[in-house]
């Protein structure tokens, strides 16, 4: 194989002594030799005489047996003469029938034998190498094990012949061949051709051949080439299907097998197709440099690039474009840098350490133009992307190289291909370092300003300051101009809203040393004035209002901001968006006095009947509250929701209020009590309820509460308002003091100690078995009607009697006594014999009721406990 360039190593397996026989049957099929050489052939004993034979014939013979031994000698000749013409005659058959089975093998059966070379061929890559690239293409060393696996042949009868055959021919060995390789769903593209020198194999089963050759690599169509790598670059090369075809000259020993054509297909799908090599940035320099062209800036870049691959490859000199993407995907490419790498050795299964250098002379305009519709530039995106820690997409593209040992197809075939490179992001922990806001001013909105307008939310004004660490890879002087924001604002861990701060805000640096374990950085300051605080969480600002207006000392809020920064560069103007900073944000009170609810002390004074309907009434009233805030203000209009138990049973309007800091007296407020649409089927419950505890005596509240339209022009803060809940009195009764029985157990809670009752007064009149009674009507100027009545009274626990009445009859302002009500007397019991014995005189009494109540149009029922009730027994 040395004559032909290229190297067999011995087969792992001694080839059989009888290799050579394969070859001289497959001569005896052609030709016969003559038939004196035959014939002296045949001549030739077929087994050797021993030495014992000898022996026997030197012995003495007697005359007898030499007499007996010469008569049958005639007969013993003529038998040894047959015996050897039969022994030929065989071995001629047998020749005769091994000749006709390498016919048959080699020439009846090709399709056999061309199946099990195909699924039996198996060749084992240990390497490649491209040693050198040439004028015209490359030179390849192949590395690797042939031998034929019978096992791998699914068809027995396949395998057998397949095994008898190569047994036979033992070995083949191919002349110096071309393969033409290309591509049939592409048109039939060559993708290149290799000139491939002469190799031996052995056949025989399990045999294993060791080849080392060269070949010579001559590149296809350029167009088609690059057509391809577009679509594996792009991921849509779902499967590639690739046809090599030669004509090779085959021989096994002495005789020529003549040209075979062979073509194999190969698909590779999914997986089997090769992927971009996993690859890391492991070192990062920016720094200025002078180039021709004026001051610039140079990049130094170190990749490690992973090699899975027993490829080992000899690269020359290269020179690259660096590109990103243009404003949008149908723009050409922007180029930003140019890139050289030095001479590079690829080693097989070797990770790659690859040193670049990149240039970059000037920012062209429309890299950092801002893009239509978006307000930021190609570079700004590209920026945001890597310092975020996003993948990104950077362009790689082959330029003239600056070596002329690189061949100039290789060049051309690298500048017609772009590859898009993942670029991964850097995530920089901490670059800013500190963000804060100092002497921040808490403004709150304009109550009645346009819906959506700056006004509307509440301002903050405050100092900005950032302290920025400068990042290792960054070794060039900047200067920071202007600062923006977006911030969003938090108040114990829950989002607030955000801070807008989207305008450009003039800025000043000052570079910090590095000092101890804190790297160098650049101190930025900044003035914002009545930025609006946009709200996104009502509870969370009606938290943040509370505290700011009764707190009695400063709110801390903290911040998570997206910060622009403005650099000047030796390149130009840099702008480095949405770095992320954090910082915490003080804010004083806006309280005067100690604060606290206690402050607002709202009290309820003069109230009156305006109008009724069969689901509630209207109310006027006048209130009496102090403002604790240090802010005035003229409402237009305010709306806000009465409530009891958490229950909505109505709401509350003041129109054209002014409102002053400290004590607001007389404030008119116009009031609808309409539990049934306020509050539903809960809120008629809730609403008879407390109506029967305020008549009955018992402590008893109302709450004040805003919602969303309390303020019309500002439904957020009407709704961050909410969350103060006031409570405010009811009204008393006023009546004279009436004294309470401590020993009556339906004597409601602190319903002593002069309260007053819905009932002052009883007598009783035993003959007529009737009763009358003082009412006191919570109502100043409107007479009520009680529409029915089912009432009991008691004596300490006992029965008196019931009283059952359907005839309506009024309840005038003030006291008014009822008629005459029929009352059941409970006879025989002790309570009726107290009533009794104290006829002519008075007792104490206790009462239980279910009362029908008409207001107007309004119609409620209610129950009422009372205790301590005077009543005169007469006859």
């Amino acid at each position: 194989m040395a004559d032909y360039g290229t190297t067999a190593e011995s087969s792992t397996a001694d080839p059989s002594p009888r290799s050579s026989s394969p070859s001289r049957n497959k001569g005896s099929s052609h030709s016969i030799r003559s038939r004196n050489s035959f014939e002296s052939s045949e001549s030739t004993p077929l087994l050797a005489r021993r030495d014992s034979d000898n022996q026997e014939a030197s012995r003495p013979l007697s005359s007898a047996t030499s007499s007996l031994l010469r008569s049958i000698n005639g007969s013993t000749s003529s038998k040894r003469k047959l015996s050897r013409r039969w022994s030929s005659f065989v071995a001629l058959i047998l020749l005769c029938a091994f000749t006709i089975a390498i016919m048959l093998v080699g020439f009846f059966v090709p399709e056999v034998m061309e199946e099990y070379a195909m699924q039996a061929n198996d060749f084992e890559l240990t390497s490649i190498s491209l040693p050198e690239f040439t004028a015209r293409g490359a030179r390849a060393r192949i590395k690797g094990v042939f031998r034929m696996d019978a096992a791998k042949v699914h068809k027995k009868y396949v395998r057998d012949i397949g095994v008898l055959a190569t047994w036979i021919a033992r070995a083949v060995e191919s002349r110096e061949s071309t393969v033409d390789v290309s591509l049939p769903e592409y048109g039939g593209i060559i993708l290149g051709t290799a000139t491939v020198p002469p190799i031996a194999v052995n056949l025989r089963n399990g045999r294993r051949t060791g080849l080392d050759f060269l070949a010579d690599l001559t590149p296809g169509d350029v167009s088609g080439i690059r057509k391809v790598a577009d679509d594996w670059v792009s991921g849509r090369l779902g499967q590639l299907r690739v046809l090599g075809e030669a004509n090779i000259k085959l021989k096994s020993g002495i005789f020529n097998l003549g040209s075979q054509a062979i073509s194999r297909s190969l698909v590779f799908a999914g997986n089997e197709i090769p992927k971009m090599p996993a690859f890391n940035i492991t070192r990062l320099n920016f720094h200025e440099v002078e180039l021709p062209s004026g001051e610039g800036m140079a990049a130094e870049v170190s990749i490690w690039i992973k090699n899975d691959y027993p490829i080992s490859v000899s690269v020359p000199p290269l020179s690259f474009g660096i590109m990103i993407d243009n404003c949008s995907p149908d723009q050409p490419h922007i180029m930003v840098a140019d890139v050289l790498t030095n001479a590079l050795d690829i080693r097989p299964k070797s990770d790659v350490n690859l040193n670049v250098t990149g240039n970059i002379s000037h920012f062209p305009n429309k890299l950092v133009s801002e893009c239509p519709g978006s307000g930021k530039s190609p570079l700004d995106s590209f920026i945001k992307s890597y310092m975020q820690g996003d993948d990104s997409t950077i362009y790689v593209r082959g330029s003239d190289s600056p070596s002329v040992d690189t061949p100039k197809w290789l060049s051309e075939l690298m500048s017609s291909i772009t590859v898009p490179v993942p670029f991964r992001g850097h995530t920089f922990d901490k670059l800013i370092r500190n963000f804060s806001l100092t002497d921040v001013h808490f403004g709150l909105p304009d109550p009645w300003a346009e819906p959506d307008t700056p006004e509307s939310d509440p301002m903050i004004s405050a100092n900005i300051k950032a302290l920025i660490n400068l990042p290792q890879e960054m070794n060039f002087p900047v200067d920071v101009n202007r600062v923006r924001a977006k911030a969003n604002v938090f108040y114990r861990g829950d989002k607030l809203g955000r801070l807008d701060l989207h305008k450009w805000q003039t800025a000043n640096s000052t570079r910090v040393p590095a000092h101890g374990i804190e790297s160098q950085a650049l101190l930025v300051e900044s003035r914002i004035t009545d930025a609006p605080l946009i709200i996104t969480n009502d509870d969370v600002f009606s938290d943040v209002v509370q505290k700011l207006l009764f707190g009695g000392k400063p709110v801390l809020l903290s911040l998570k901001a997206e910060v622009d920064v403005e650099l000047k560069t030796t390149l130009g103007t840099l702008t480095v968006r949405e770095i992320p900073a954090e910082g915490d944000v003080p804010v004083k009170h806006i309280m005067s006095g100690d604060g606290g609810l206690t402050g607002f002390s709202p009290k309820i004074g003069d109230v009156a009947i305006l109008d009724s309907n069969p689901n509630g009434l209207t109310i006027k009233a006048l209130i009496n509250f102090t403002n604790p805030t240090t802010y005035s203000a003229t409402v237009p209009y305010v709306d806000i929701k009465l409530l009891a138990n958490g229950t909505a049973l109505g709401h509350v309007t003041a129109r054209n209020v002014s409102v002053i800091p400290g004590n607001n007296t007389n404030v008119l407020v116009q009031a609808e009590w309409e539990p049934i649409i306020a509050g539903g089927p809960n809120g008629t419950l809730v609403g008879r309820e407390l109506l029967s505890k305020y008549i009955s005596g018992y402590n008893t509240t109302l709450s004040l509460r805003t919602h969303e339209g309390t303020l019309p022009s500002q439904p957020a803060l009407g709704k961050a308002l909410s969350g103060f809940t006031v409570t405010i009195p009811t009204p008393r009764l006023h009546s004279p003091n009436s004294p309470s029985d401590g020993d009556d157990p339906l004597d409601p809670p602190n319903g002593g100690g002069g309260k007053p009752h819905f009932i002052q007064q009883a007598t009783m009149h035993l003959f007529s078995s009737t009763a009358s009674f003082i009412l006191l009507s919570p109502l100043s100027k409107t007479t009520m009607y009680i529409t029915k009545i089912n009432a009991t009274a008691f004596y300490k626990e006992d029965d008196v009697g019931k009283i059952e009445y359907g005839l309506p009859f009024a309840v005038r302002p003030g006291a008014s006594t009822t008629p005459r009500l029929p009352v059941d007397w409970s006879l025989g019991s002790v309570g009726y014999d107290a009533v009794r014995k104290a006829l002519g005189g008075e007792l104490r009494l206790s009462a239980r009721a279910e009362v029908g109540i008409r207001i107007g149009r309004y119609d409620v029922a209610v129950w009422f406990r009372g205790g301590g009730i005077g009543a005169k027994v007469r006859l």
